[in-house]
């Protein structure tokens, strides 16, 4: 790591503070919001937005990605320009889908009218969230990333109670939600305004970055849809061979034990790949910072781990009751895949640094039929989970060989995929 790596780990910790409000925020509010709606308005509200955040990656091509990769300064605005512009042009042809498909199919969007209609503007307005809050990571602006995080969380929650206390319904949910985003963008728009490029280089550039860039829509954007599904697949293949149960025992694991991963992962990760980058653009190649946080990324999990084997199944049945003590059961047989997920997640940001997303891929589409056969194979849910862990498991020790290699720079990638 670079000398500075004591600021590398204030700047995670503040991410990180930001990070955990912003999650705690809707926690919370599900607790008010709980006596306003019905679970049917949940359920219908919960449909609507996986589809838009499925749509919102999709919107923007995975080039808000490519923020922290390229150099401080112009070609910086330049990217951002050009995510924003592709943003809007496949924000205006998913409109012109769906309106086509309300017109002439309407039962294959399957929800009420107001619901389609918010469709692509929320996801839309999801888009460009998730691009300026890359700015600002890429930026190395983590106090406004908290900031920015926080401000859209509140402001959802507030609407969402407010539209609760006078007209509660599933289109009231979504209609705060995208409210709610649409505000936070405004003031995204005022912290971080978008510089054009000049007129007459508009479309130059435009077309240079998406040559030059092509990658992220070719190979990240393709990674991340499989790693979605790949994420959704546990539960429902449990749920078709073993029962509701089963499948809540273990819905409800991978959701106490994800939210951490996922909480400090997401924070070092929005510290790592400007670091990194920034290293490899001066360097070429990112070891020093990527052995650093994979050291503490590796402590982290050590700690993890070793707090779960001692209290792990005592914790789970005290904070969700006896019930759901085999949850804590299944907690302990999916610890290594959870522990190595958050050591590995967040540095394989390197692969982006390095241009080798088609190596991510790769990864995914074999992480996807591991899954599949793991799932598939055992006859009973204990040997059918355990060696979908240890499976898993495998691969992620390969991710990390692959993306410790990446980040030594070009030279040692000759042989690999």
């Amino acid at each position: 790591m670079r000398s500075d790596a004591a600021t590398f780990w204030r700047n995670t910790a503040s991410v990180l503070s930001g990070t955990m409000v912003a999650q705690a925020i809707p926690l919370v509010g599900t607790l008010i919001m709980a006596r306003l709606y019905a679970p049917a308005h949940f359920g219908t509200f919960a449909a609507w937005l996986a589809i838009v955040t499925v749509l919102a990656v999709a919107l923007t091509g995975r080039f808000e990605a490519s923020l922290a990769v390229v150099d401080d300064g112009e070609a910086r605005r330049t990217a951002f320009f050009a995510t924003l512009t592709t943003t809007g042009l496949l924000g205006l042809t998913a409109a012109l889908v769906v309106a086509t498909l309300s017109f002439s199919a309407s039962a294959i969007l399957g929800m009420p009218p107001l619901l389609a209609t918010l469709l692509v503007p929320a996801a839309f307005a999801y888009a460009l969230s998730q691009s300026w809050e890359s700015l600002a990571a890429a930026e190395g602006s983590y106090r406004w990333l908290s900031i920015l995080r926080i401000i859209q969380a509140s402001l959802i929650l507030a609407i969402q109670v407010g539209a609760g206390i006078f007209r509660p319904s599933a289109e009231g949910l979504a209609c705060a939600f995208a409210i709610g985003v649409g505000l936070t963008l405004l003031v995204s728009s005022r912290v971080f305004p978008m510089v054009l490029p000049p007129a007459g280089e508009r479309w130059a550039r435009l077309r240079a970055f998406w040559r030059d860039q092509r990658s992220f829509p070719m190979f990240a954007l393709p990674a991340d849809t499989i790693n979605t599904f790949s994420a959704q697949l546990p539960v429902l293949i449990v749920a078709s061979r073993f029962g509701a149960d089963y499948a809540g025992y273990l819905a409800m694991t991978i959701r106490l034990l994800g939210a951490p991963v996922t909480l400090l992962g997401r924070s070092v990760l929005d510290v790592f790949k400007r670091y990194a980058s920034v290293s490899f653009r001066e360097k070429g190649h990112c070891r020093e910072e990527y052995l650093q946080t994979l050291r503490t990324l590796a402590l982290g999990a050590l700690a993890f781990c070793i707090a779960m084997l001692i209290a792990g199944k005592t914790a789970f049945v005290l904070l969700l009751g006896s019930k759901w003590a085999m949850a804590g059961e299944i907690a302990i047989w999916l610890l290594p895949l959870f522990s190595l997920r958050f050591v590995a997640s967040p540095l394989s940001y390197t692969f982006y640094i390095v241009g080798k997303q088609h190596v991510d891929l790769v990864w995914q589409i074999a992480l996807l039929a591991m899954t599949v056969a793991t799932l598939n194979i055992a006859a009973s849910p204990d040997v059918a989970l355990k060696t979908y862990t240890y499976g898993y498991s495998l691969l992620y020790l390969a991710y990390i060989y692959l993306s410790y290699r990446c980040s030594l720079g070009m030279k040692p990638m000759k042989s690999m995929v």
